[in-house]
């Protein structure tokens, strides 16, 4: 007989966090720790995006596929990409000019993972596919805290009407945005038509009496 297999169910454990509706909702987000990788240019041409996005993959896939190994297999689902961004001028978020943008790309680990387990899967990564923005990875704990956030479906271009509404409903709530813009992709561009892509916008905030 195999050896029994402990399974994580993370997108139901985490159901909360990785889903969303189409209006605006505010939800308290944890403490959780990434594979994360900063950058800066525009994703849609930029190699060294294309790159992270590999290596962030490749190390996740590599960490799974250890448990599943393990002395004590463990299976679990390797999470959705996900993205902070930034721009020193925010307008550049509106006309379009994605070359100033700043990102850190990033994905969800469990918290069976630890730093020298990730070290190891980063260099057997290495070994496999060389990719020079593995040695960018970071290993981190982030928290986001009080959060609003929405759905959006469709192309990652036609997003700009939800971004508004969603800074709409934070100001109606007496709130200020903190922290930045964050992005998870629940759809493989590669596989999905863009009409059909599904994102969850979130964007923490804080209210304005608060320090």
């Amino acid at each position: 007989m195999g050896k029994i297999i402990e399974r994580l169910d993370l997108r139901k454990q985490l159901e909360q966090y990785y889903t969303a509706a189409a209006a605006p909702a505010i939800i308290d987000v944890p403490a959780m720790q990434f594979l994360m990788i900063d950058g800066h240019g525009d994703p849609n041409t930029s190699p060294d995006y294309a790159a992270a996005v590999a290596a962030l993959f490749s190390v996740s896939f590599t960490l799974k596929f250890g448990f599943q190994r393990g002395h004590t297999p463990i299976d679990y689902p390797v999470m959705p990409l996900e993205a902070l961004w930034r721009a020193d001028d925010p307008a550049s978020f509106r006309n379009g000019d994605k070359s100033k943008w700043f990102w850190t790309v990033m994905i969800m680990q469990p918290d069976i993972v630890t730093k020298p387990l990730v070290e190891a899967a980063i260099a057997m990564a290495s070994g496999k596919k060389p990719n020079a923005m593995l040695d960018h990875l970071q290993f981190a704990t982030y928290k986001e805290g009080r959060s609003a956030q929405l759905l959006h479906i469709g192309p990652y271009s036609a997003e700009g009407p939800n971004i508004e509404a969603l800074h709409a409903f934070i100001a109606a709530q007496g709130g200020r945005l903190t922290c930045r813009h964050h992005e998870i992709y629940l759809s493989d561009p590669r596989r999905t038509a863009p009409e059909n892509l599904k994102t969850i916008i979130r964007q923490p905030f804080a209210l304005r009496d608060e320090a």
